[in-house]
């Protein structure tokens, strides 16, 4: 019943509308047919004909245009365009008619008077109509009488029952991507939320109305004047604001008890490329400012070649997937030994590309080299970025064999199956825990770093590797378990208070490797500028204060077996070259000898084929020479932080007596 009342409310306002209309045209007629005589005398029949041709012309196209199908009570300006478009129309029609029908003549002037003077009838009472209903619900006089007015010309009441039910917000940016928020929601019915204002430092705009809708100074806005508007909700509609600015926003309206939210552009993969409000990300809790690092010529070097990407269901893997994608390779190779990860980004980018993206899916290990001679020998890749790797720490130290087996031989499969079939190029993914290693996996990708090297000096293929911290979402990371551990209650457990991360988002990663791949001459470790490192435990109480659940306890475990206290990105950081991206650096190592490496390879061989996970890591101890205990490791960094802080105590000290 309810739906047919709706229904029938809706229909006797459209045709009422109509009606309105139609007395507006009458009046038009009125006055520019019968009492405005001018230079062509009609009589009563020609006023007729012309009233009849004109106000079929207008109904006619209107209804074709369906103008009387709009909500105007939300309509924006794009539902004022279509009427003035179609009554553009409508003009155009009239004059055919006229012209060819036998009927008596007027001039084009008072043609074109009867059509624009009923357009702007028409177009006054839509406005007058949507100003009473949004202001109609305002506790003064005025919104009285416009209550008024509107019940009696329109039979329907101000919106002020469902603007109380509506979460009232205030939308932080007045440009393209707040105002196209508050249309949306005004325009829509069913949107749970209603703009009150704006807030803005432009001064073109502070203290005028969009849609209706006040701009406040960034200046002028205080909790006050925001309770007084009811506004419950703050929406940040700014993508391009300072990280420092939008760290200070979001602390002073989240300390007033605000639920501050953000409108922008998300990954492809969350929202199929469209706009959307949403909590904000873990990205966001880190407020460090998003790193763009492909360009068009990244875009250019992808275009129409064939990419392997191995590891291309996990976490970097996947998302380096979707950035070439957006670089429209010839054809797009996936593998991973992981069947799930791999058909899930495979039915994302079928779905995102509909059989426009040449994309293929292998299940394989990188260890298997029957498995993937068979891949190279189907495809011919011409650019391998190899992913596929043990990453988790604590895992592979009780894992070592399995960590060297897949880790190390597994690239050293890639580096010969380029060789022999050719490739143009091969790119791997490396990790600042490869520095001064102090577990296994750190160890393994070490020299995975080296062989990559090595093979630069002597073989045929162009290689890199891209060396880059932690990543924020990834499988492996810290963020998932935090997430649980709040969402049970808690408590929130870190190894250690004092540990010291570098992070970047998936996308960074990916856009990283894919440049400096790109970028790459031949035998470079790349290496990114992450900015600030974050400290886990500040990460932890910001998750915790972003969920809003209260009462939650963080502990300390103790380091794991391997971790360290501060990550390091660079070996020896006087030795590094610039790029043209300020933001990458290389860092150029001695390569080893193919015999050198050889004889290491066949050292962890011996060891792995003992099936003694104690003997691969006194092995891999041997291999790789960087790879200390992490007791020594953390000692060191310890002793380091602890007198670099020393001294800026002290230079603060002669600061405050001078």
């Amino acid at each position: 019943m309810k739906v047919q009342e709706k229904k029938s409310q809706k229909y006797h306002i459209r045709w009422m509308l109509v009606c309105y209309d139609a007395l507006i045209y009458l009046m038009s007629a009125i006055l520019l047919l019968i009492l405005y005589g001018g230079m062509d005398k009609l009589t009563t029949a020609g006023i007729a004909e012309q009233m009849i041709i004109s106000a079929i012309c207008i109904l006619f196209v209107r209804m074709i245009g369906k103008i009387y199908n709009q909500v105007w009570r939300y309509g924006g300006i794009q539902c004022y365009m279509r009427l003035i478009f179609t009554d553009g129309i409508a003009f155009v029609l009239y004059l055919g008619l006229e012209l060819i029908l036998p009927v008596q003549k007027i001039t084009f002037a008072r043609m074109l008077s009867l059509v624009s003077l009923n357009l702007l009838g028409a177009l006054t009472i839509r406005m007058m109509y949507r100003y009473a209903y949004k202001c109609g619900n305002k506790d003064n006089a005025w919104g009285r009488v416009l209550a008024k007015l509107l019940r009696a010309f329109s039979g329907i009441d101000a919106g002020k029952e469902k603007e109380v039910q509506k979460i009232k917000v205030a939308i932080m940016g007045a440009g393209r991507v707040g105002v196209g928020l508050a249309e949306e929601l005004l325009n829509n019915e069913q949107a749970s939320y209603i703009p009150r204002c704006f807030i803005d430092i432009n001064k073109e705009k502070v203290g005028r109305e969009i849609q209706g809708i006040p701009v406040w100074s960034e200046n002028d806005v205080t909790l006050e004047k925001l309770e007084d508007f009811e506004v419950q909700e703050i929406i940040f509609a700014i993508p391009t604001m300072e990280t420092e600015k939008r760290k200070e926003l979001y602390d002073y309206y989240k300390n007033a008890g605000y639920k501050v939210k953000i409108y922008d552009y998300p990954t492809m993969h969350a929202a199929g490329g469209k706009m959307y409000l949403r909590e904000f990300d873990i990205e966001e809790l880190l407020f460090r400012k998003p790193l763009v690092v492909a360009d068009e010529n990244t875009n250019a070097y992808y275009r129409d070649k064939v990419v392997l990407i191995t590891g291309g269901g996990g976490s970097i893997g996947s998302e380096l997937c979707r950035q070439m994608a957006r670089m429209k390779p010839k054809q797009l190779v996936i593998l991973d030994i992981y069947e799930n990860g791999a058909y899930d980004v495979q039915q994302e980018l079928k779905i995102a590309y509909k059989g426009k993206l040449d994309l293929q899916v292998e299940i394989a290990s990188i260890t298997n080299r029957k498995a993937m001679a068979r891949v190279f020998e189907e495809y011919h890749p011409q650019i391998v970025i190899n992913a596929a790797a043990h990453k988790h720490v604590p895992l592979m130290e009780h894992n070592c064999i399995e960590a060297i087996e897949n880790n190390v031989f597994g690239t050293k499969n890639m580096v010969d199956l380029c060789e022999e079939y050719g490739a143009e190029r091969f790119m791997m993914v490396s990790t600042d825990k490869a520095v001064n290693p102090t577990n296994v996996m750190g160890a393994t990708k070490r020299m995975c770093e080296m062989i990559v090297q090595s093979a630069s000096t002597h073989g045929h293929v162009k290689y890199s590797a891209t060396r880059f911290g932690n990543v924020l979402g990834s499988a492996g990371s810290v963020i998932p378990l935090f997430k649980r551990q709040i969402a049970n209650g808690g408590p929130v457990t870190i190894t250690d208070k004092r540990i010291i991360r570098y992070f970047m988002t998936i996308p960074e990663a990916s856009q990283l490797v894919l440049q400096s791949g790109a970028m790459a001459k031949n035998g470079e470790l790349f290496v990114l500028d992450m900015g600030k490192p974050v400290k886990i435990m500040d990460l932890a109480e910001n998750m915790i204060r972003l969920s809003g659940v209260h009462g939650i306890e963080i502990i300390e475990t103790g380091l794991r077996p391997g971790e360290k206290l501060y990550e390091e990105l660079l070996v020896k950081t006087e030795e590094l070259d610039k790029t043209k991206n300020s933001m990458i650096f290389i860092e150029r190592d001695t390569a080893l000898s193919a015999e050198e490496i050889d004889k290491r390879l066949a050292l962890l061989k011996d060891a792995c084929a003992s099936d003694d996970d104690l003997k691969a890591k006194k092995a891999l101890r041997k291999a790789v020479p960087t790879f200390k205990t992490p007791e020594e490791v953390n000692r060191t960094a310890f002793e380091k932080n602890e007198k670099e802080n020393e001294e800026k105590q002290k230079k603060g000290l002669k600061v405050a007596l001078f």
